[in-house]
C-alpha cells in the first residue's frame, strides 16, 4: 500500500490535492504535513479530517531530524512536495525565509527520503512554478525546453529547488517529476494574492490597489483542474520529465479586476460600474515580470490533461464561493494579515 507524504496540505493548492487524494484513493494512506504559517489553514480540510485513510501532521520541512521520523514512522513511500512560501511581494520583503523554506527545505525532503528508499519503486513529485522562467514579451509561450531565469527571491528560490530535485535524481537515480504551473485561482486562496484580495476589497468598499498600469498579463489555472493535472502526473507522467500545467488563458491584471469588479456588482445588486470605481493604481512591484504565459501541449498530447473550465465560469465558482464562506475570510482577514496589507498597499 502507498503511504503519501503531501506537504504544505492545508494550504490553498495542497488543500484541494489532498481532498482529491484522499477520497479518490481510499486504498492509500494519505500524510498531510504543513507549518500551518499564516496560508496553511486546517479549516481548508475539515471536510476529511475523520477519513481512515487520512492523517495531519504539524511540522516543519526544515526539521530534518523531524522528517527522519515522519518517514519511519509512517513507513513514507511517495512525496508530493507542494509545501512552500510563495508570494512574490513577500519575497521581497523578507527573502531569507523563502531561502529557507523552498531551498533548504527541499533538500531536506529530498534528503531523507534518498536514505530512506532503498529500491526504485518510489516517486518524488516536486511541484513548482512557471515563474522560474523569468518574463515574457508580448508573443511566445514558456515550454518545458525554456531557460530558467527568475527575476524575484521567491522564483530564484523556486529555480534553485527546482535544480537541486533534478540534481538528485540524476546522481542517486531517484524517480523525480516535475511541473510548473500558472497562476491558480479558487476556493480557499488567502487574500493576500489577487484575486480572493480584489474580491474581498469589492465586498467591502476598499480600494482595488492594482500594481503599475495594470498590463501585467498572467495566465490563470482554476485550482481544482491542478490538483486534476497533478493526480495525472503522479500516476501516469515519466519519471524524469517536467509538464508545464497552464490554463491557455491569459489577462491583464486591470482587465482581469474590471471582469471581478463586473461580476461582484450583479452579484451584490450594485449599479453597473460602482465597484470599478474602487479601483487604485499603486506604485509597481520591485521588478515586475511583465507577462506569463504557458504552453501545456505536453501534458495534453502526453498524458490527455488539459482544462475542464471556461475563466469565467471558474471565476464565478470562485466568488460564490467567498461570498458563501465570508466566515473563513473574515477569521483570516484580521490580525497579522491586517499589518501585512497595510505594509504592502498602503
Amino acid at each position: 500500500m502507498k503511504t503519501i507524504l503531501i506537504t504544505g496540505g492545508a494550504g490553498f493548492i495542497g488543500s484541494h490535492v489532498v481532498r482529491l487524494f484522499v477520497n479518490k484513493y481510499p486504498n492509500y494512506n494519505i500524510i498531510n504535513l504543513d507549518k500551518l504559517t499564516y496560508a496553511g489553514n486546517l479549516e481548508n480540510i475539515v471536510d476529511i479530517q475523520d477519513q481512515s485513510n487520512y492523517k495531519f501532521v504539524k511540522g516543519d520541512i526544515n526539521d530534518i531530524t523531524f522528517l527522519q521520523t515522519l518517514f519511519t514512522e509512517h513507513k513514507i513511500t511517495d512525496v508530493i512536495h507542494l509545501a512552500a512560501e510563495s508570494h512574490v511581494d513577500r519575497s521581497i520583503s523578507g527573502p531569507m525565509e523563502f531561502i529557507n523554506t523552498n531551498i533548504i527545505g527541499t533538500a531536506n525532503l529530498l534528503e531523507v527520503a534518498r536514505t530512506n528508499w532503498q529500491s526504485d519503486d518510489h516517486i518524488f513529485y516536486h511541484i513548482s512554478t512557471d515563474e522560474v522562467y523569468g518574463s515574457l514579451g508580448k508573443e511566445g509561450f514558456f515550454t518545458e525546453e525554456t531557460a530558467y531565469d527568475p527575476r524575484s527571491p521567491y522564483s530564484a528560490s523556486k529555480a534553485s529547488s527546482d535544480h537541486i530535485a533534478r540534481a538528485y535524481a540524476h546522481t542517486y537515480g531517484m524517480n523525480l517529476k516535475i511541473s510548473n504551473c500558472s497562476n491558480n485561482y479558487g476556493s480557499h486562496q488567502f487574500p493576500e494574492k489577487l484575486i480572493p484580495l480584489m474580491i474581498n476589497n469589492i465586498v467591502h468598499n476598499k480600494p482595488l490597489p492594482i500594481y503599475g498600469t495594470g498590463e501585467n498579463v498572467r495566465d490563470w489555472l482554476w485550482v481544482e483542474d491542478h490538483a486534476k493535472a497533478i493526480d495525472t502526473v503522479f500516476h501516469t507522467g515519466k519519471t524524469g520529465e517536467t509538464y508545464n500545467i497552464g490554463g491557455w488563458n491569459e489577462w491583464t491584471n486591470i482587465d482581469l479586476v474590471q471582469l471581478l469588479c463586473s461580476i461582484l456588482d450583479k452579484k451584490l445588486d450594485r449599479a453597473a460600474g460602482s465597484s470599478a470605481r474602487l479601483i487604485t493604481y499603486v506604485k509597481d512591484r520591485a521588478g515586475h515580470d511583465a507577462r506569463y504565459a504557458i504552453d501545456a501541449n505536453k501534458i495534453k498530447n502526453e498524458l490527455n490533461w488539459e482544462p475542464s473550465i471556461q475563466f469565467e465560469e471558474g471565476l464565478e465558482k470562485t466568488v460564490d464561493w467567498y461570498l458563501n464562506n465570508e466566515d473563513w475570510v473574515n477569521d483570516i482577514t484580521s490580525g497579522a494579515y491586517q499589518d501585512y496589507y497595510k505594509e504592502h498597499y498602503k
